[in-house]
């Protein structure tokens, strides 16, 4: 499957959830994450993947943080 930026809401309140959410994408980074880029003022996460977006959604549920996906970036 190709490459494709997907967006999501993920509920970070601070620096630290951003944190959180960063050092798990960056644990992933080896299995088909590309890059990704957090909007913490928007509560917005962007990831460029591969990976099918159920995938995307459990990694970022790791993070315990309320998360929902919105869709392809336009």
């Amino acid at each position: 499957m190709a490459s494709q930026t997907q967006e999501f809401f993920v509920d970070m309140t601070c620096e630290g959830c951003s944190g959180a959410v960063t050092r798990i994408l960056e644990k992933q980074k080896a299995n088909g994450v590309n890059s990704f880029q957090i909007d913490l003022p928007n509560k917005k996460v962007f990831i460029d993947s591969s990976l099918p977006v159920e995938d995307l959604l459990a990694t970022l549920q790791k993070s315990k943080k309320e998360v929902k996906y919105i869709g392809p970036k336009a």
